[in-house]
């Protein structure tokens, strides 16, 4: 099988950095898209992918990363994991500025995304034959709501039915549309950007016993880019196994409680 290549956004840390990582293992060519260069850098000497400095809440940045694409050589597909949290207050508590935030990271930067690469996509499948792949990581927070949750809930529920609505949309094309929703992942970012505080971060994963990690949602991603042409993955949910729903996370160590006898 040829090389295939693919796009990965916010590749400068956490489970963009590395689905970068795990495709490049596998072989893939991967271009690693995010706005801190510096970290890009980083992530293209240790790992060999090629990296394009962009911010994707900008039309003019998605252009440029397009144009780049087209001139370099063919894509296979999209794995777009751009987006972010800002905030954990009450409706009526909510900032409207983080609000705007987390739409434009979450819904419009998607949308420019998809926009601006598609037609490569479907150039590729038209010269060379198989499927290409639109992949999207969301939220177990698209699912369901809770307290606290709302703007994100709300951005990312908004990027979900994004993604239900291509699929349906480009049903009779030989693109994939797959959308990855993990629950608690615990990176060095996403809790310290949401609550903008080490210690409330921090919290947020105390005593949870093996949360998910970047690594682990990578691996998905990887395995569902990976998977035979013909099936597609339309939407995974992972979560730790001490994190039963969006409401209920155990803490503490995970134990087998003994039979009490009952028939």
């Amino acid at each position: 099988m040829a090389r295939r290549r693919a796009v990965v956004t916010g590749a400068s840390s956490g489970i963009g950095a590395a689905t970068v990582r795990a495709l490049r293992f596998r072989g893939w060519e991967v271009v690693g898209v995010a706005r801190r260069a510096d970290r890009l850098e980083a992530l293209a000497a240790e790992t060999g992918a090629e990296v394009f400095a962009a911010d994707l809440t900008q039309q003019a940045d998605v252009d440029a990363l397009a144009a780049h694409l087209a001139a370099t050589g063919p894509l296979h597909a999209l794995a777009h994991v751009a987006g972010g949290a800002r905030g954990a207050d009450r409706v009526e508590d909510g900032d409207p500025g983080d609000w705007t935030w987390m739409f434009e990271v979450n819904v419009l930067a998607t949308q420019r995304v998809v926009r601006a690469l598609l037609p490569q996509l479907r150039a590729t499948v038209d010269d060379e034959g198989g499927y290409g792949d639109l992949l999207f990581v969301t939220s177990t927070a698209a699912q369901a709501a809770y307290p606290g949750g709302s703007g994100y809930n709300a951005a990312k529920a908004g990027e979900s039915m994004i993604v239900g609505a291509l699929r349906l949309e480009l049903n009779g094309e030989p693109l994939r549309i797959t959308e990855i929703a993990p629950g608690l992942v615990q990176t060095e970012e996403f809790a310290l950007t949401r609550l903008g505080d080490a210690q409330a971060a921090a919290a947020v994963y105390a005593d949870v016993q093996d949360p998910l990690t970047a690594d682990d949602v990578a691996d998905v991603i990887a395995y569902a880019l990976t998977a035979p042409g013909h099936v597609n993955l339309d939407l995974i949910t992972m979560r730790p196994v001490a994190q039963s729903a969006q409401h209920l996370l155990h803490r503490g160590p995970l134990r087998v409680r003994q039979a009490d006898g009952r028939g």
